[in-house]
């Protein structure tokens, strides 16, 4: 990879040629934390005012909500979303991928809400979300939604804060981590604090080792949930991992995002609900 941090490109056609492999023609040096950032503010903004048209999106842009391809704007959930009140976000710049969860209310009723988008050259390639609603998650062991539990919690993780450079993972540690504890579950449960909670939807505000624990060694690549796709940011110490969670139920499509810094994970939330085993990226 580039140099650590890599926010901009070495220089040079040879480093415009090596972004054009891996990112569909857009050089690694043009994603910036800035544009990704920026990407999703104005995802926010087009959803709160209910119209995309604002949006830098590409031609053959995919949609999904809760695993439904829809074109963008035309979902109940579109047309009648509120400003955003809260999102922690990861800003992956390698893949060019944007990720967040975020809390957003629909009518008047606050719903915690999970939002992926790859970009490539500028525009939005792929925009993928989940929102659940009041009875969207429904397994033995699920908890009810708490929207607010999300706000709350959110200074003390300090999601935005920067991780001091010699407390931060590497790109490989963040996703080994979340790799592990999707293949291992419940056993990948790895180096997490005593005060680390676990948030589902912002519900249960379980202690991370409730009904977990460690495994020595690498998971391999089989496991209990296969991860669809991993985002790092190693500036914050956050990483995405999107799967289905399908651990004694027909099928949840999950979004996990986790808090890295000094060797340990500081905190799990899952944004997940039923979609019958469907993702929606087959």
């Amino acid at each position: 990879g580039g140099p650590s941090g890599g926010t901009s490109s070495g220089g040079g056609a040879g480093a415009a040629t090596g972004g054009a492999q891996g990112s569909g023609g857009a050089p690694g040096g043009d994603c910036t934390r800035e544009l990704l950032d920026g990407l999703l503010d104005d995802y926010f903004a087009a959803l709160a005012a209910g119209d995309p048209s604002s949006l830098p999106l590409a031609e053959g842009v995919k949609f999904t909500e809760n695993a439904v391809q829809a074109e963008i704007g035309t979902t109940d959930f579109w047309k009648n979303a509120g400003e955003v009140k809260h999102s922690q976000r990861a800003l992956d710049t390698e893949a060019c991928s944007a990720g967040a969860q975020a809390v957003i209310p629909e009518g008047g009723r606050d719903l915690p809400v999970a939002l992926r988008i790859k970009v490539e050259g500028s525009e939005m390639t792929e925009i993928e979300t989940i929102v659940v609603r009041p009875g969207d998650y429904t397994a033995s062991f699920a908890v009810a939604s708490d929207p607010a539990a999300i706000i709350a919690i959110a200074d003390d993780i300090g999601w935005h804060d920067e991780v001091p450079e010699a407390e931060r993972a590497t790109r490989e540690e963040l996703t080994s981590w979340i790799d592990k504890y999707f293949r291992a579950f419940p056993a990948g449960v790895c180096d997490v604090t005593a005060a680390c909670k676990r948030l589902e939807n912002g519900g249960g505000n379980f202690s991370c080792r409730t009904g977990a624990s460690c495994s020595a060694g690498d998971p391999g690549s089989g496991g209990t949930f296969i991860p669809r796709v991993i985002l790092a940011d190693e500036v914050r110490g956050i990483a995405i991992g999107l799967t289905m969670f399908d651990f004694m139920t027909d099928g949840h499509l999950d979004m996990h995002m986790i808090k890295m810094s000094g060797g340990q994970v500081h905190a799990v939330h899952a944004i997940l609900r039923d979609t019958n085993g469907m993702v929606g990226w087959e």
